[in-house]
């Protein structure tokens, strides 16, 4: 499929490790053509009026780790030929090629990264790059997941690696989008594919700059105890910085519980929450968002939503509703 798209092209890719890696994998793919890449305004999960028209005058545009909406999928598919390669929840766009073994009935588990859905798409080895868009998006959970822990481990030792090394590398990717530099994310697949191995990753400066300032921004937010509202972890915070899903993940992780934390400081017209969940199967509460008419989306145990600031407190209520009726 991808050898067969013509012309000029736009990969529009996630901000996050798994995003970056999975763009990544694709321009090798590419090398030589005609290829741009892309990240939409960090923290939204749609493109603006702006970013379709900047998306257009493209021969093809392939979407990574991105449900986008259909309205937006459908707009870029007016004047371009449009691939899609996910691994969230959501409907499947049968207008353009969707490439999702999760919304085609597959186990979330089996796939638990685009990066590994694109790597097997492609028929590639085991690599660095298609195993840390899965350490970012797992972390620590990734030793829990019976089909690629054994692969993530054999790799480590074949590699002379560590399991924590492959996690700060995860880390690094994702410190750019976590402080704003939308530059830094946009420029990442190409520096990987120049780089030799993991030591350039773990010793670019910009990234480890980033990556102190966030440290210390998360260890500040989570010194500040959540809310125990009927069982949930629910924690408000006021912040510039995109760390929502990294607090989520520390407090529901170490903490043993589902939590919700909402964060106020990063849009002027919007809160961001994220909810995370160790038992409860989130399509249910994402599907409702969307209903609400919501920028929502997530997988199996994730929802991260932008919604409009009067509408916060009721969609937090339905959610812990949801967490709580177990």
């Amino acid at each position: 499929m991808l050898d067969e798209l013509q012309g000029r092209g736009l990969i529009l890719h996630h901000w996050d490790a798994d995003g970056i890696c999975t763009a990544r994998l694709l321009l090798e793919r590419m090398r030589g053509r005609r290829v741009d890449n892309r990240t939409p305004r960090i923290g939204r999960y749609h493109l603006t009026e702006e970013e379709l028209e900047e998306s257009s005058g493209y021969d093809f545009v392939v979407v990574a780790d991105m449900a986008l909406p259909e309205g937006d999928v459908l707009r870029l598919a007016e004047g371009a030929e449009v691939v899609i390669f996910d691994h969230h929840l959501g409907p499947e766009i049968g207008a353009v090629v969707h490439h999702n073994p999760v919304i085609k009935g597959a186990a979330p588990g089996e796939y638990p990264s685009a990066s590994w859905v694109v790597n097997e798409y492609l028929g590639n080895e085991v690599n660095l790059h298609a195993l840390l868009g899965v350490v970012g998006d797992r972390e620590e959970r990734i030793r829990d997941n019976p089909v690629l822990w054994p692969i993530i481990s054999g790799y480590c030792r074949r590699n002379d690696l560590e399991f924590e090394e492959m996690l700060r590398m995860a880390h690094l990717l994702d410190s750019s989008y976590k402080v704003g530099d939308r530059e830094a994310v946009e420029e990442a697949p190409r520096l990987l594919l120049g780089y030799g191995g993991p030591g350039d990753i773990l010793d670019n400066p910009r990234w480890n700059g980033s990556l102190r300032i966030l440290d210390d921004e998360i260890r500040r937010q989570l010194d500040a105890p959540p809310e125990e509202v009927r069982g949930v972890a629910v924690k408000r915070m006021d912040t510039g910085y995109n760390i929502i899903s990294t607090v989520a993940r520390r407090l529901a992780w170490e903490g043993g519980r589902d939590a919700v934390v909402v964060n106020t400081g990063l849009f002027e017209d919007a809160d961001q929450v994220y909810a995370r969940s160790g038992s409860r199967d989130m399509g249910p509460i994402i599907g409702r968002g969307r209903a609400l008419g919501l920028r929502a989306g997530g997988k199996g145990d994730v929802l991260g939503a932008v919604v409009p600031k009067e509408k916060t407190e009721a969609f937090l209520k339905e959610i812990i509703d949801f967490l709580s009726d177990h």
